[in-house]
């Protein structure tokens, strides 16, 4: 049969397109995900404490790592994406973070991007929220994925927030809310104890109701099929065989690595590169995999004085009690990410809006679960958000099954090395408290002796680790370079193929990027179906007093 949609990839945008494009029971709809089902019993998946298993495990994760990176001692960074129904979604750290309203405003400003203002993304955002505690004027509470607001009871939060205010920032209601800049709890993808992965939220509660629905996993794609410049179908394979459908629509949905990968491997791409492949050029279209852009982040880490951080729960002997509580209970420490709390500041005055991102975490960990020293401790995950920084991803061969070369370029730019700088400053600015003086010790990472500018990139290259944010590999936008159009989604130069996930940000948003990308695949299935967009909402948000001098500017 001719399906009249076929998505490539069921994880975080596939998933909304899944529910959106199938609502209409005359759209024959085709899902095929490269990894397995979100099996519900798998705990790893579903335990949102147990996302370190997943960072660094291959069942659930297709265990992508860059190129020697250059300015970082030539380090491969690793880049774990999601390989599941739910993609990414299902092995985050469950962190919902919108981005900052004047991000949206800097897409717009681009030729064509008119309609992605924050005005115009508002709704959408609201549109996919389910917020528990209620909705506002900037927050949804009737959309499909439920999120909740943590507590915040370890005494190292309350800590924190003394500390960050007596350094002389402010505390936020709601960072997606009104006002970004400051400091707050995090709202979390986790309901009744467990993840809410974008499958749960979206393919769970129609799949087996639906019967144009169709959903196969482990069915990796391998090429778009063309019949000129026409998308007409895919080759996938599945079990060992290499399958062919077709549909009048293909939607790749596998995000900022393998959206470009499989343009590139269907004959869509810089020309020059794929001729040296061997690879028939469908369409001349360079701009396919460049542009990459991602966050880079460290750990700053302290001792705690005093036991209150939630280092006694990394001992193997409390691991059965912390399982029965989650399981049976739905409490206790198995179900909370513990990225809690954290917030959004400028680190110098001449950026409009934050360009920091701090998260607080009431333990000294590392993403693979491993410890820096003995005892308890607390620690913040810092990153400059507005990066300047640009990589690419480009395969190897036409061979889909290997793995593309990922250049992310950290640290290689002026504006980026000295945010870094500041960051470490100002990391140590906020915890060096009078309010935090009872409970910080000793300085773990990057420790005292780490002092001057020099001193402080060194520790970056050394200790730095991709934030899982990658994204803007198939751009929106009318220019040159630009991938897709702002207004359909379709990949330029070609038919019947769009694009939608993070691939498509023109620009790296101020935050996780979970949310956006759900933001833009409600907004893709009202382009899609052809449907009446929502209305902009015009709410006001929170901009920085000008200085005179700058407004003589």
């Amino acid at each position: 049969m001719t399906y009249d949609y076929i998505i490539v990839g069921g994880g975080s945008a596939g998933a909304v397109l899944t529910n959106r494009l199938s609502e209409n029971s005359t759209n024959e709809v085709l899902v095929l995900e490269a990894g397995r089902p979100d099996y519900k019993w798998d705990f790893r998946i579903h335990m949102p404490a147990a996302l370190t298993y997943l960072l660094t495990g291959t069942n659930y994760n297709w265990g992508y790592s860059s190129d020697p990176e250059p300015h970082m001692h030539n380090r491969r960074i690793a880049q774990p994406r999601g390989k599941v129904l739910g993609g990414s979604s299902c092995i985050n750290g469950m962190i919902w973070i919108r981005g900052n309203a004047m991000d949206f405003e800097k897409w717009a400003k681009d030729e064509g991007m008119e309609e992605w203002d924050y005005a115009h993304c508002l709704p959408y955002f609201k549109r996919v929220e389910d917020r528990l505690i209620g909705g506002d004027a900037y927050r949804g509470d009737q959309g499909n994925l439920k999120l909740t607001t943590p507590k915040c009871d370890n005494p190292l939060f309350d800590a924190f927030f003394e500390s960050v205010q007596e350094a002389g920032y402010p505390l936020t209601d709601d960072v997606n809310g009104y006002q970004q800049e400051g400091f707050g709890k995090f709202d979390q993808t986790i309901y009744n104890s467990r993840r809410l992965n974008a499958a749960r939220a979206y393919i769970h509660p129609v799949k087996g109701q639906r019967k144009n629905l169709h959903i196969e996993t482990q069915a990796t794609v391998m090429r778009v099929l063309f019949e000129g410049k026409k998308a007409v179908g895919v080759a996938y394979k599945q079990g060992g065989k290499v399958k062919q459908v077709y549909g009048k629509e293909i939607i790749s949905c596998g995000g900022a690595i393998n959206s470009p990968q499989l343009l590139q491997l269907s004959g869509v791409g810089n020309a020059e590169h794929l001729k040296s492949l061997g690879i028939p050029v469908v369409h001349d279209l360079p701009g396919v995999g460049e542009d990459l852009q991602d966050h880079l982040e460290v750990y700053v880490q302290w001792a705690a004085k005093k036991p209150v951080s939630l280092y006694p729960a990394l001992s193997p002997w409390k691991a059965p009690k912390i399982g029965f509580d989650w399981l049976f209970r739905k409490k206790g420490l198995g179900a909370s990410n513990h990225f809690e709390a954290g917030g959004f500041i400028r680190s110098n005055e001449e950026v409009d809006y934050p360009n920091l991102q701090f998260h607080f975490l009431p333990i000294a960990i590392r993403y693979d679960g491993t410890a820096p020293k003995e005892g308890h401790g607390f620690q913040l995950h810092v990153g400059p958000m507005n990066t300047d920084v640009r990589g690419r991803v480009k395969i190897k061969s036409a061979d889909p099954t290997e793995y593309p070369s990922i250049l992310f370029n950290y640290l290689s730019t002026e504006k980026e090395r000295k945010e870094w700088i500041e960051a470490i400053r100002l990391s140590r600015k906020l915890i060096e408290t009078e309010a935090m003086s009872e409970l910080m010790g000793e300085e773990l990472s990057p420790g005292k002796d780490v002092q001057t500018d020099e001193e402080i990139l060194d520790f970056v290259a050394k200790e730095g680790e991709s934030a899982y944010h990658p994204c803007a590999t198939c751009r929106m936008g009318v220019g040159p370079m630009d991938v897709t159009d702002p207004k359909t989604l379709k990949v330029h130069g070609v038919e019947n193929l769009r694009v939608v996930d993070a691939s498509v940000f023109p620009y790296v948003t101020n935050g996780n990027i979970y949310s956006p990308v759900m933001m833009v695949a409600e907004k893709a299935a009202d382009i899609i179906l052809g449907k009446k967009p929502l209305d902009p909402e015009h709410a006001p948000y929170f901009q920085k007093e000008l200085t005179d001098k700058e407004k003589s500017l």
